[in-house]
């Protein structure tokens, strides 16, 4: 698949105060990359650049080899949902509707039909009548109908009820699957990021800590439950390989960040009557690597795929 997206040693300063610091990746094609990072990351700053709202003090950001500041032609080739909506409060939803009809090109309104039949919204009421998921509902239906090339998601099932969340990623998926459509989305939600996206970029105070795939990532994070004959050596407690260490009763629980065969041999090196692997989710990787409950720790060895 080739680049879509490249960011490129982006930085930006509010009021004296650095939100980014020189952060690069890429998206490539038809890919879903997920944005993650504890509030004030600079998740929401990079959304607003990526979407042409704000502009780079350095560096820039190119869609299909193109700057999207200024650039009008770029703009209708992107989907936002952000967290909040922004719409007129005053205006009906069929009247959003023609809105967005009018200002894209290629809105395709048999599409909004189609997806309305699942979400149900009521096209003459207003805006400010809506729940917060139904506005969610709302931003995403018509997102989705502009027929993005790229679609920048914040938060996107913040608000919505279980049913109508299966429905949009499932949608997502589908959309990606057949229309090649690439997506940067940002949310706290591990479960759903574990279940959408192919690869993650983790930020942290304006920095990428963590750029790559998410296959490769889990390869790499391992939970093991292991006993040793005699105890573990002090060689294996400080080794490198390792992010985390409970022990109960006899038994070691060791998650890793850079699990390898050689480490696994350094490990049965030691003398062990037992050592298994043990199911670990995306949540519990980042929680594990890069700190707990939302603020990330700073940590003396980065992950590098």
């Amino acid at each position: 698949m080739r680049v879509l997206i490249k960011v490129c040693d982006v930085s930006k300063k509010i009021n004296q105060s650095e939100i980014l610091k020189g952060v690069n990746f890429e998206v490539k094609k038809g890919s879903i990359l997920a944005l993650i990072g504890p509030n004030g990351a600079g998740k929401t700053s990079l959304i607003k650049i990526l979407t042409g709202i704000w502009k780079t003090d350095k560096g820039f950001i190119t869609i299909n080899d193109e700057q999207i500041f200024e650039n009008a032609d770029v703009k209708t080739k992107i989907g936002y949902v952000p967290d909040f909506s922004h719409y007129y409060d005053t205006f009906k939803v069929k009247e959003m509707i023609e809105f967005y009809r009018l200002a894209y090109k290629g809105f395709n309104i048999s599409r909004l039909e189609e997806l309305n039949r699942n979400f149900q919204l009521d096209a003459k009421k207003r805006v400010r009548e809506l729940s917060k998921g139904n506005k969610t509902k709302l931003s995403l239906m018509l997102n989705l109908c502009i027929m993005p090339e790229v679609l920048i998601l914040d938060e996107p099932t913040s608000g919505l009820d279980p049913v109508a969340k299966k429905r949009f990623l499932e949608v997502l998926i589908d959309d990606v699957a057949e229309r090649g459509t690439t997506v940067v989305v940002s949310s706290h939600n591990m479960v759903d990021i574990e279940k959408i996206c192919d690869s993650m970029v983790v930020m942290d105070r304006g920095n990428i800590n963590f750029n790559g795939n998410l296959d490769d990532l889990k390869k790499k994070v391992k939970k093991l439950q292991i006993i040793f004959e005699y105890g573990a050596p002090e060689h294996i407690l400080k080794s490198r390989e390792i992010c985390e260490i409970n022990k109960i009763g006899s038994i070691y629980y060791i998650t890793t960040r850079d699990y390898s065969h050689e480490f696994e041999e350094k490990i049965k090196a030691c003398g062990i009557t037992l050592m298994e692997e043990i199911d670990i989710n995306l949540e519990e990787i980042c929680v594990n690597l890069f700190g707990v409950e939302g603020v990330y720790e700073n940590r003396e060895q980065s992950i590098a795929l």
